[in-house]
């Protein structure tokens, strides 16, 4: 059977297990405990955001960015398209109102143009959720300032982004409040977990509490407030702990993959990597993605099926919320306003991830680079 290669999957170093052997050794198997508690702070200093709380999820911290903001029925919440669903999806356990707003061309996270547009119609909107793609960090200062024109919360997504700096800052530390993802296949993981961060401490109390089950600090079970299991355990904290050490070596060798597919492919006209902006962003470069020029006969479908038969995988771009059937009622916004298909939707059509999995050898990526090229002849 052929070498299965992955498009991203978790890669142990040893401490990992050194972590968890310790929660072991001190009988602190249960949730909460001594790895939680340092995996936070260790994630404070990496960042630089003053308060983080570990979760199950980085989905529960985008919920619980949510009750904080006391997102209720029929408030506005604005929203990539071009994004996973986690981003959005807390916004309808809250019974809020969903506007989709389109990508930009530069970096294809949200289009300032397009979420100008939809503040116009919607100025009291409770939210702006913006999620940075792929590792990609967003036109932030643009959208800062429309955001500040109407004052309205910005809640960053860095599922994706840990690591990644904008102006020489992490992302996560521009929202009033951000989520981050430790899913299996980012980069870091905890094989599933997440963090709530924010420079208002009475967030992130507030959050822990909610996440606690809403607990009151009494001596008997006392509750005022509908909580949540969302706390992360001591032992996937371990694991935490153990990846956050090797967080750079990680970025590093993305970084090295992306270049490697932008360099081979640079003979191909028809191809162009994921963009961003070099002068003020540096991405993580979780994943390498490209689109294909729509008019040179070869669809993304090709080259999935292609590696698909070696044995390697790859994947579409994110299918745009606002043609999701669970969304199909959710206003979108597109970048343009005179008709032209939008940003996201051409990505999705035009677009895949290539193998990004930091175990990737030289002769894998020569490989996958072989196995493109062949499309294209």
């Amino acid at each position: 059977m052929k070498k299965r290669i992955y498009m991203a999957s978790p890669t142990m170093h040893g401490e990992e297990q050194e972590y968890v052997q310790q929660a072991f050794d001190t009988n602190w198997i249960a949730p909460l405990g001594p790895n939680v508690n340092n995996f936070e702070k260790e994630m404070e200093e990496y960042t630089g955001i003053s308060y983080c709380t570990a979760l199950s999820a980085g989905t529960a911290a985008l919920h619980l960015a949510m009750k904080n903001l006391n997102i209720q029925e029929g408030d506005v919440v604005i929203c990539p398209s071009l994004t996973f669903s986690a981003t959005a999806n807390p916004v309808v356990y809250e019974n809020g109102k969903l506007v989709f707003v389109d990508s930009e061309p530069d970096t294809w996270n949200m289009s300032p143009a397009a979420l100008r547009r939809a503040l116009e119609k919607y100025p009291t909107a409770k939210a702006v959720v913006l999620a940075h793609l792929y590792g990609t960090p967003a036109k932030i200062y643009e959208i800062m300032e429309i955001c500040n024109e109407y004052d309205v919360p910005l809640i960053e997504d860095a599922a994706e982004s840990l690591g990644a700096t904008y102006d020489q800052k992490q992302t996560g530390n521009f929202g009033l409040m951000s989520a981050f993802s430790f899913n299996g296949n980012k980069i870091i993981t905890t094989s599933s977990g997440g963090m709530l961060a924010s420079a208002n401490e009475d967030y992130i109390k507030h959050a822990t509490f909610l996440a606690t089950q809403a607990r009151e600090p009494v001596r008997h079970y006392e509750h005022k407030e509908i909580g949540y299991n969302y706390r992360m355990s001591n032992i996937t904290a371990g694991i935490g702990r153990g990846q956050l050490i090797h967080l750079n070596e990680h970025i590093q060798r993305k970084k090295e993959i992306y270049f490697t597919y932008k360099k081979a492919f640079e003979e191909i006209c028809e191809i162009r990597m994921n963009p961003y902006e070099e002068k003020i962003a540096e991405p993580n470069f979780w994943l390498s993605c490209i689109t294909i020029d729509k008019n040179c006969g070869v669809k993304p479908i090709d080259i999935i099926e292609s590696l698909e038969k070696e044995n390697i995988e790859s994947r579409p771009i994110w299918k745009p919320l606002h043609l999701q059937p669970v969304f199909k009622d959710c206003e979108f916004f597109s970048h343009y306003d005179d008709g032209r298909k939008s940003i996201s939707e051409d990505i999705f059509d035009r677009g895949l991830c290539l193998p990004s999995d930091i175990k990737n050898t030289e002769a894998d990526m020569q490989l996958i680079i072989e196995i493109i090229r062949k499309v294209f002849e």
